[in-house]
C-alpha cells in the first residue's frame, strides 16, 4: 500500500498574501516534524494554461479576482499518522489561517496511487 496524502485549497484575501505566505512558511517547518510526515509543499497559483499548443508556456495571471489560490500537498506514511497531524494542524493553526481566507479551506485526502 502507498502513502496517504492530503491536498488543501486556500482562497486567500488579496490584502493578506504576504501574511499568509509568511505564516505557511513557518507552519510548513512544523508540519514536516509531525510523526509519519513524508513531505509538505505549498504552491501559489499564479499561472494558467490557455490552450494546448505544443511547447506553449503557461500564461501569468495579471490581476486578482476575489482571491489568490494556494494549494498544499501533505504526505504521510499512513492515515493514522495523518489523523494525528491534521488534529494538531487545526488545534495549532486553524483559526489563524482561516482569518486570512475568503472562505474555509477545502481538504481532499486519500491513498496515493503512484
Amino acid at each position: 500500500m502507498g502513502s496517504f496524502s492530503e491536498i488543501k485549497l486556500f482562497q486567500v484575501k488579496p490584502d493578506k498574501l504576504q501574511e499568509f505566505e509568511s505564516l505557511v512558511t513557518s507552519v510548513a517547518q512544523m508540519q514536516k516534524q509531525q510523526p509519519g510526515c513524508l513531505g509538505i509543499r505549498y504552491l501559489k497559483r499564479f499561472f494558467t494554461i490557455d490552450g494546448v499548443e505544443p511547447g506553449e508556456p503557461p500564461r501569468e495571471l495579471t490581476k486578482i479576482v476575489k482571491c489568490v489560490k494556494y494549494f498544499s500537498c501533505w504526505e504521510f506514511d499512513s492515515k493514522e499518522s495523518y489523523g494525528k497531524a491534521i488534529q494538531w494542524f487545526f488545534d495549532a493553526h486553524g483559526k489563524e489561517i482561516m482569518k486570512l481566507l475568503i472562505m474555509p479551506f477545502d481538504i481532499h485526502c486519500g491513498n496515493t496511487v503512484c
